[in-house]
C-alpha cells in the first residue's frame, strides 16, 4: 500500500470517529501540511465520500451522509463488536431485522481476517439465547425516528395505547431508549401532563419528528425509572417486602425487570413489585427461601394470613 493511500484511509477513520476536525487537526495527527489535507480530502470526495468543509468558529471538515452508503473503515475490535453485534440482531424484537442482519453478517464474514472471525464465532458458540416471547416487535423506523430524536433532543409526537387499551395521542420530549432484552421502551417528558413517562416502542404509532428542538431537562436515571415502572404500576397490586437477607442473596430469585430492591441494613433489603393477584404474589414471596414482612399494602398483608391459614389446614388433614 502506497503512503499516500495509506493516509487517506487514516483520515477516512479519523472523519468517521469524530463529528468535525479542523484542518489544523488532522493536519497534526496525520504529520503532514494541510495543503496535503485538503488534497487527500479531494481523494476521498473523488471516492464517494462526502466530506463537507464549513468556514468560521466551530467549522471544519465533516464526513456528511451521501446518496450511496460507501464502504466503512473499521480497526479489529470493532468489526469483531459489529459482528457480534450482528448475530444478536438476527433474532433479536425488531421488526424485519433479522435477515437483514444476517446479509450484512455474511459481507462482513467475507472480508473479516480469519484471526477475527475465530473471535467472533467463539463469542457466537459461546453464546445462547432464550427465545423472545414478545409477539409484537418493534418497528426499525420507530427505533431509528425515536434513536436520532434523544441524540438531537428533537420533538416528537406518537400516538400510544397504554395497557388499559386507551390511544391517545402524545406530544413528547424523548430522552433514552431502554431495552429489557425483549421489549423496548422510551423515556421520554410528556409535554401535555408536564411528567416524565416510560413508554413502550411496540405501542407507539405514527412516531414522528416535530422539527424542532428542546431544552434538556434534568431528567431521572433512565433505566431506573423505566425498571420500577413496569415492576410496579401496570399492576393493581405493588407491594413493599422486607426480605431478612442481603440483598445479593435475593435479587438472585427476581428478573432484574419484574422488580426493584434497595438495601435494608447489612442483613436485610426491600423489594418492591406488582402482581394481579396478592395470594399468588405471597407464594412467590415464600420461594425465595427466607424470612419476610410485607411492609405494604393491607391486601397483601391480608393474602399472607389467608394462605398461611390454609397451608396449616393442609398440614394438619
Amino acid at each position: 500500500m502506497s503512503e499516500t493511500t495509506s493516509r487517506v484511509l487514516q483520515l477516512l477513520g479519523l472523519l468517521q470517529s469524530r463529528r468535525v476536525w479542523t484542518s489544523d487537526e488532522l493536519a497534526e495527527r496525520l504529520v503532514v501540511t494541510t495543503r496535503s489535507v485538503r488534497r487527500d480530502v479531494e481523494r476521498l470526495r473523488d471516492l464517494g465520500y462526502p466530506v463537507h468543509a464549513s468556514k468560521g468558529h466551530g467549522g471544519g471538515y465533516q464526513l456528511g451522509a451521501g446518496a450511496a452508503l460507501p464502504p466503512l473503515l473499521l480497526d479489529p475490535d470493532e468489526a469483531v463488536a459489529m459482528a457480534v453485534c450482528l448475530r444478536l440482531a438476527a433474532g433479536g424484537t425488531i421488526a424485519g431485522v433479522g435477515e437483514s442482519a444476517l446479509r450484512a453478517l455474511s459481507k462482513l464474514d467475507q472480508v473479516m481476517p480469519s484471526r477475527l472471525r475465530s473471535q467472533v464465532a467463539a463469542v457466537h458458540d459461546s453464546t445462547v439465547s432464550l427465545a423472545s416471547s414478545s409477539d409484537t416487535p418493534v418497528a426499525p423506523d420507530v427505533l431509528m425516528t425515536l434513536a436520532r430524536a434523544c441524540r438531537d433532543h428533537e420533538h416528537v409526537t406518537a400516538d400510544y395505547v397504554d395497557i388499559r387499551g386507551n390511544a391517545t395521542h402524545r406530544r413528547l420530549e424523548p430522552y433514552q431508549l431502554v431495552t429489557t432484552g425483549r421489549r423496548w421502551y422510551l423515556l421520554a417528558y410528556d409535554r401535555d401532563k408536564s411528567d416524565w413517562r416510560s413508554l413502550r416502542l411496540d405501542r407507539m404509532a405514527d412516531v414522528r419528528a416535530a422539527g424542532s428542538t428542546f431544552t434538556p431537562r434534568e431528567a431521572p436515571d433512565a433505566a431506573t425509572y423505566v425498571q420500577r415502572a413496569i415492576s410496579s404500576s401496570p399492576y393493581p397490586y405493588v407491594a413493599r417486602v422486607r426480605f431478612h437477607a442481603p440483598q445479593s442473596v435475593v435479587a438472585q430469585h427476581f428478573s432484574p425487570a419484574s422488580v426493584s430492591i434497595e438495601p435494608d441494613g447489612p442483613d436485610a433489603c426491600v423489594v418492591t413489585t406488582g402482581a394481579d393477584d396478592p395470594e399468588r404474589m405471597v407464594f412467590y414471596f415464600a420461594t425465595v427461601g427466607c424470612d419476610f414482612e410485607v411492609l405494604e399494602p393491607e391486601d397483601v398483608v391480608r393474602a399472607v394470613e389467608t394462605v398461611s391459614v390454609r397451608l396449616q389446614r393442609s398440614v394438619s388433614r
